[in-house]
């Protein structure tokens, strides 16, 4: 029986990878920073799936953090077979109004972590011949539109690199690229969501089903829903200027409030 590592694995997309893993019957690693909620959610999944669910509490903000969740993939006796790379949040407010420290501490969760974790992970992998990584990144990596669209642009970047790097390995490397997406995202970070229309609005675990598929397929970037598809083919064939300028205006009209 396989075994994935997902991060950021107790609400949202990452809650979803958990649920749909369990499902297809792969034991688990669940990383997140609540014990509490992490306990709960093992024991949810173990009993209704009968697959095993480990629990590391771990803030990916924190060089202890990382380095607790990177010795697990490191791990030659139980080996991590799937990563997802989920962990992550936004900052309310435009670049400059946002706290220098939060903003790094942003950096050191998307960039950082997703860095060295991948690391950890796809260098066991490459050497028995198999592993996948998924780094959970945004539509926002395709908009000049704050330093969160910023972190995820890096992420794809990154990561498609990376996997073009470990070509012929049986490693695989996809980064996904969510839009909104219902989960905890908002709220925890102080982001109305009120004036988003209904449509621009993912269901997680639809949205996770076409991930895994992708990631099966081979592809190195999954936008998992054809609106966002056609939406991020359009922002191809604006000007990055005047791209700029939608971008920030639909900001503040769909953004944060």
């Amino acid at each position: 029986m396989t075994t994935a590592l997902i991060t950021g694995s107790t609400a949202g997309i990452g809650a979803a990878f958990a649920r749909r893993l369990a499902a297809d019957g792969h034991n688990l690693v669940l990383v997140a920073r609540d014990t509490k909620r992490l306990r709960e959610q093992a024991t949810e999944l173990h009993d209704r799936h009968g697959i095993e669910a480990e629990v590391l509490t771990a803030d990916l903000a924190e060089d202890k953090g990382i380095e607790a969740v990177a010795d697990r993939l490191a791990d030659r006796k139980n080996p991590v077979d799937l990563l997802v790379n989920n962990a992550g949040f936004g900052n309310k407010g435009r670049y400059l109004d946002v706290p220098m420290a939060d903003e790094l501490r942003m950096l050191k969760v998307h960039c950082e972590a997703v860095l060295r974790l991948t690391s950890a992970a796809t260098e066991a992998m490459r050497e028995r011949g198999r592993g996948g990584v998924v780094n959970v990144a945004s539509v926002a990596a395709f908009v000049p539109r704050g330093t969160y669209g910023a972190s995820k642009a890096w992420v794809v970047q990154f990561t498609q690199g990376a996997a073009r790097d470990l070509a012929g390995s049986g490693v695989r490397l996809m980064a996904l690229c969510p839009g909104f997406v219902r989960t905890e995202f908002h709220e925890r970070a102080g982001m109305g969501t009120d004036n988003i229309p209904g449509w621009m609005w993912l269901d997680a675990d639809k949205l996770v089903a076409t991930a895994l598929h992708d990631l099966a397929r081979g592809k190195t970037l999954s936008i998992p829903d054809p609106r966002y598809k056609a939406l991020m083919g359009a922002a191809k064939l604006v000007p990055r200027g005047m791209l700029g300028a939608v971008s920030s205006r639909t900001g503040r009209k769909y953004g944060p409030q």
